[in-house]
């Protein structure tokens, strides 16, 4: 009449085999959605002393990126990165700093409107701490507008 059937389980060929692997699609979608996120906030992550520096040639000074960034706000306020410093802290920070690593840039950034003597007495700390160099940052000059024909 009918087919015998063993029970309700179904033994041997029949069975499905649980998978051992484990799916990385989803993660790899979330990397790289965590990746996009990171370069495009990366850029915005650069802080500092909003200067507006005078304006200079276009020359760059070598080793500028990796530079020790001293700002002078237009106050005469000095900042190492974010953080306000005294000179005197700054001349025995910087000291430290050029004994760790000898060939480290020292970069000054004085706001336009910052007393002259502001950036100089920064300098002149540094100099007489026995660091010679030392540079000044200037912005770009503006754009010249192209001559019509």
């Amino acid at each position: 009449m009918g087919m015998a059937t063993s029970g309700g389980k179904r033994k041997g060929r029949g069975k499905t085999a649980r998978m051992a692997d484990i799916n990385v699609t989803p993660m790899v979608d979330v990397m790289l959605v965590l990746l996009v996120i990171f370069m495009v906030t990366a850029p915005m992550m650069t802080t500092g002393i909003p200067l507006d520096l005078p304006q200079g040639g276009k020359e760059v000074l070598a080793g500028a990126d990796k530079a020790l960034r001293i700002s002078v706000a237009n106050d005469g306020t000095v900042y190492v990165g974010d953080t306000p410093v005294e000179v005197n802290s700054l001349v025995g920070r910087v000291v430290e700093m050029r004994r760790a690593n000898p060939e480290l840039a020292i970069v000054i950034s004085g706001d336009r409107v910052a007393s002259y003597g502001a950036v100089m007495g920064v300098m002149g700390a540094l100099k007489d701490a026995g660091i010679e160099k030392v540079g000044l940052e200037t912005g770009e000059p503006p754009a010249q507008p192209k001559p019509r024909r």
